[in-house]
């Protein structure tokens, strides 16, 4: 009696049965062109069979089925299907890939890894397809939280909105790699990704996307986008802490929201950034500043308006021409206050360093520089302001 092949049983656990079908078959069963039906699989990412392989199974047939029935709804046109396949081919191919080391490496711990794996999967498959939905669900829910607000617009067919984006970028990446083992420089990789994650996570940003040594973060609150940036520089500026030294660009202003990913101007200012900033160091654009500024300016007061505290104060002419104490105490700090302002203003003049008093950041303009894409692209390094007193 011939050994079961681990790989056809596996196959089978996954899709539900034995393939049994040709592609000629599934399409033929759905009712579409076959041609239809080769260039969904081909942007899904999946292996090209010819018209006598038996590779499909019932579940191919009631995917392509699926597929037809959200083009009749006029949910997906044709470029909207042919982004959204390949994304999907995309980002399932990369999780499965992950999944399927992981099952393995697990498999090859036991003294019959073939036997292992088909257990593995038996055991796993179920649970992670219920994980999988849940996360999907409610990614969905904050998706649509996000696209259902004001500041949503549609602008040429997508979604444009305004956001602070973020890039994180291993300082010395290449050079530390020459010196790592593969498992080595994996860990650390994986080290960097976890941390900016939980780091972005817990400033109620979302991470786009993460590109080896980079990721690749927006939110809509400036204020996040900075602390996530000064965190992150600043545990990799810590000699005690594992996490590597990075730099980081950000830049804010109008986005395109496609498909999960960003584009547009604003996404690339970020990057460019990112290349200009020495090690250690948060550079933004101009917008985030003014944003920034803007955002923690105090309301004046209204000049026919009295404080409360001095409404009923009586004033000097009513005490013989005679200031109170409180008043003359007050009125010096007054001068003080912007003695010392003006002080800090003209020496940002002559040292480039710009920092409103009310601000916790700290803003140092640096030399323009030609980017591709952005010849004369000025930055501002930002740090947290140091209090005085």
């Amino acid at each position: 009696m011939a050994t079961p092949d681990p790989s056809r049983q596996v196959e089978a656990a996954l899709l539900g049965g034995a393939p049994h079908l040709t592609r000629r078959q599934v399409a033929e069963r759905v009712g579409v062109p076959l041609a239809l039906a080769e260039e969904l699989w081909h942007r899904l990412g999946f292996p090209h069979h010819g018209d006598d392989d038996v590779a499909f199974t019932d579940a191919d047939v009631e995917a392509l089925s699926l597929a037809r029935d959200l083009v009749m709804l006029g949910i997906l046109d044709t470029e909207s299907q042919a982004a959204l396949v390949r994304t999907w081919g995309r980002s399932f191919a990369r999780l499965a890939e992950w999944q399927t080391d992981l099952l393995a490496r697990r498999a090859l711990d036991s003294d019959e890894p073939d036997l292992r794996i088909t257990e593995l999967t038996a055991e796993v498959l179920p649970r992670l397809e219920v994980l999988q939905s849940y996360i999907w669900r409610r990614h969905l829910a904050s998706a649509a939280n996000r696209m259902l607000t004001p500041t949503t617009v549609a602008t040429a067919g997508e979604a444009t909105t305004t956001l602070t984006v973020g890039f994180v970028d291993i300082v010395g990446y290449t050079t530390q790699s020459r010196n790592l083992s593969e498992a080595e420089l994996v860990a650390w990789v994986e080290g960097f990704e976890d941390t900016a994650t939980t780091v972005v996570t817990d400033h109620a940003a979302r991470v786009i996307k993460t590109i080896g040594d980079e990721v690749l973060y927006v939110t809509d609150d400036p204020v996040a986008a900075v602390e996530v940036a000064l965190t992150l520089t600043e545990r990799g500026a810590d000699p005690d802490d594992p996490f590597p030294q990075v730099r980081a660009g950000l830049a804010h202003g109008q986005v395109v929201v496609r498909l999960g990913d960003v584009y547009g101007s604003t996404v690339n200012v970020a990057a460019r950034l990112t290349s200009l900033a020495r090690p250690g160091t948060v550079v933004v654009d101009e917008g985030l500043q003014h944003v920034l500024v803007g955002l923690a300016t105090p309301d004046e007061d209204d000049p026919d308006e009295p404080d409360d505290d001095e409404a009923d104060e009586p004033d000097g002419s009513e005490r013989g021409g005679i200031a109170p104490y409180d008043e003359v105490r007050r009125r010096a700090e007054e001068l003080a206050d912007d003695a010392y302002q003006r002080a800090r203003d003209a020496l940002s003049l002559l040292t480039g360093e710009e920092s409103p008093e009310h601000l916790p950041y700290r803003f140092r303009k640096i030399r323009r520089a030609s980017v591709k894409g952005f010849p004369g692209l000025r930055g501002r390094v930002l740090r947290r302001a140091e209090p005085h007193g």
